[in-house]
Order: structure tokens, then C-alpha cells, then sequence
């Protein structure tokens, strides 16, 4: 069994939560709030030596060997339930009695958090972003949008990676320019071709790169930007009420990541400064990182999921700014209604026209 980490109400020994709107701890019992940094002290533990009292045992679990061995059991303070969770699990609630605990041992030493965003929406509002992200899209379903019901919505600190760092880039470019013009017999187009060099330095900070295997890459980057600026050195309290992972995305593999978006971002912004040319295309792109340093950092996720015609559709939204993103399925029937009217709109503004241009 391992540590777990439970706030108590110091009035009523209720377990206490994080109030997303308070910013604060509050007890759902007594409506007690307390300033997160009264609760400082409890993070003081993940600097002490832990207990390690593990019985060798080779149960029949059915498993194999690498699903067993990533498994991880602890105890609920408050109930005695046993809790069964993975290697990354770090923030959970009991099964038994709903009360929210914190596995410590996933925040020590190395496994630290540099920064917290704290969740800024609840639940509530991570219903109504589904809702608002409905609205508007006519080709989907009217059943979907009647019968829809979240089969699942939970709240999840995402494991980071912040990557810094200073790009020096050297970028030369081949771009065209073309001239036409005519004669009473003939017409005429002269290319002429240009090389174009760019060199300059751009400063990076912050650039995310999610650290977690659970969670879909191109998810967690539809719903960026957050904003760091609002980002509190780690406490454990800020998690109770929530689900959390730790990272199982290092920081060096992490790194292939932030360098690609890095990259784009740099050859981006340098094009942007060639223009007036017919053509342009990426001859050779040099770039090199200085000044480089990763941080670790928990973001806070909305996760939602719902059934559709035994299709599972999930949706995020960012847990601070509400930015909501989602796939949603498509009614074929409309689909083809929809384009075809396009069509028809289409063939009557060019029958318009030739009944202009020729009357």
C-alpha cells in the first residue's frame, strides 16, 4: 500500500476541495474556506522519507505480468477503502466514499511540479462550453443534439512540458517574379528569380508539449493557448477535488516535440517578412537553440465523453480560459442536402451571368 494524502475540514474532519471560483479551499460540509497558503505545510511531507512496509505476493490477478506490475494500491484515510490505480495516477477520488485523495509519493523529488494552473471553471461550465460548442452546426444530427447526455466529465491536471529557449535562424528562400504583357501578335511573360536570405533571433517561453500518453497530442493543442502568467508554484491542495497524472513523457523525448513546433514557428514568422513575389519556397533553414531549459507544470483539462450510434466522441475544454474543442458526427442526408443546394446556387449564379454577359 502506498501514501495518500488527504485535507481535512479542521471544524467538521469533512474533506476539503478546491473551489475553482474561490481560488481557495472549502469544505462542502461546513462551507469553511482556507487560503492555499495556510495549507502550505501539508507539502512539507513530500520532503520526508516514507514508510515502505510492502508484502512480496503473487496473487492470481489474471494479468500479465506488465499490467500487474503497473498497478498501484492505497488506502482511503477516511473509509478504509483499498483504491486501485495506474503508475501514473497522482490525484483521484475514493470509489467508496467520493473523497478526494492525493497519491504523494507521485510528487516527490524529481516528480515536482515547478508551476500549477489552477482550474478558474467547474463542471458546470464545462457542460454549457458542450452545449455552446453545439450550437450552430447544421449538419449535425438532430438526434445527437436531442438525445445527447455525457456518458463521462472529469476534471484532470495534464502533466507539461514548458520548453525556453532562444532560436537563432539563418533562412534563404527562391522567389519568382513574373511580368506579362502583348503585342498585336503576340503574348509575353518574363519569370525572373531571386534569392532571398533572412537571419534573426526569436525568444520562446512556454512552449507546451503534453507529457502525458493518455492524453491525445492534437487535443490538448486545440485547446492553447493557457495563460502562464496565472501559473502558482505547486501545491498539492490545488489537485484535491480533481484527477491528476503524472508525467510518462520525459522531458528528452518531449524535447522532438517542442523542437518541431519551435521550427514551424520560426520559419512562419521569417515568412512572413518576404513579400511581393509571385512565389516563394524554403531553399535551406538553419536553426539553432540557445539558452534552452525545460519546467514542469500541471494544466487544468476538461475532459468529457459521450456515446452516439456506439461511437465515442470526446471533447476538451481548457480549464482556465474555456476554450472548448471537439469532433462531432455528421448527418449524411444533410450533408448531401446541404451541397447540393451549394450546387444548385452555383450553376444559377453562372447561368446569371452568361444571361448577362450575352443579352
Amino acid at each position: 500500500m502506498s501514501q495518500l494524502q488527504e485535507y481535512k475540514c479542521p471544524c467538521c474532519g469533512g474533506a476539503l476541495k478546491f473551489d475553482s471560483s474561490l481560488q481557495k479551499m472549502k469544505c462542502p460540509y461546513c462551507d469553511t474556506e482556507f487560503e492555499m497558503e495556510a495549507l502550505k505545510k501539508f507539502d512539507l511531507r513530500l520532503e520526508e522519507q516514507q514508510d515502505n512496509m510492502q508484502w512480496e505476493s503473487t496473487p492470481d490477478t489474471g494479468l500479465s505480468a506488465e499490467e500487474a506490475q503497473n498497478l498501484r494500491s492505497y488506502v482511503c484515510k477516511s473509509c478504509g477503502g483499498e483504491i486501485i490505480g495506474d503508475a501514473n495516477t497522482a490525484a483521484t477520488s475514493c470509489p467508496y466514499c467520493g473523497n478526494p485523495v492525493v497519491m504523494m509519493q507521485q510528487f516527490s523529488g524529481m516528480l515536482r511540479p515547478d508551476f500549477v494552473i489552477p482550474f478558474k471553471l467547474d463542471k458546470n461550465a464545462a457542460k454549457a462550453g458542450l452545449l455552446k460548442h453545439l450550437e450552430g452546426k447544421k449538419l449535425l444530427p438532430k438526434v445527437f443534439r436531442d438525445e445527447n447526455h455525457i456518458d463521462e466529465i472529469k476534471g484532470i491536471y495534464v502533466p507539461f512540458w514548458l520548453f525556453d529557449a532562444t532560436a537563432q535562424a539563418n533562412i534563404k528562400y527562391k522567389a519568382t517574379r513574373t511580368r506579362v504583357w502583348e503585342d498585336a501578335k503576340n503574348m509575353y511573360t518574363e519569370t525572373s528569380y531571386y534569392g532571398i536570405n533572412r537571419e534573426g533571433t526569436l525568444s520562446f517561453t512556454n512552449v507546451p508539449v503534453d507529457g502525458s500518453r493518455n492524453m491525445d497530442d492534437m487535443l490538448m493543442e486545440s485547446i492553447e493557448p493557457f495563460n502562464y502568467a496565472e501559473a502558482v508554484d505547486f501545491q498539492t491542495a490545488y489537485l484535491a477535488g480533481y484527477f491528476a497524472d503524472k508525467y510518462d513523457v520525459d522531458e528528452e523525448t518531449s524535447c522532438i516535440r517542442a523542437n518541431e513546433r519551435i521550427k514551424k514557428s520560426t520559419e512562419d514568422t521569417f515568412r512572413t517578412t518576404v513579400s511581393g513575389y509571385a512565389t516563394v519556397e524554403v531553399e535551406s533553414s538553419s536553426i539553432n537553440l540557445e539558452d534552452s531549459k525545460a519546467k514542469y507544470a500541471l494544466c487544468p483539462v476538461w475532459i468529457l465523453n459521450t456515446t452516439w450510434n456506439g461511437q465515442k466522441y470526446t471533447f476538451a475544454m481548457n480549464g482556465q480560459t474555456g476554450k472548448f474543442v471537439g469532433d462531432l458526427p455528421v448527418d449524411k442526408g444533410k450533408y448531401k442536402k446541404y451541397f447540393a443546394a451549394i450546387a444548385a446556387g452555383v450553376a444559377a449564379a453562372s447561368f446569371l451571368l452568361q444571361f448577362i454577359i450575352f443579352r
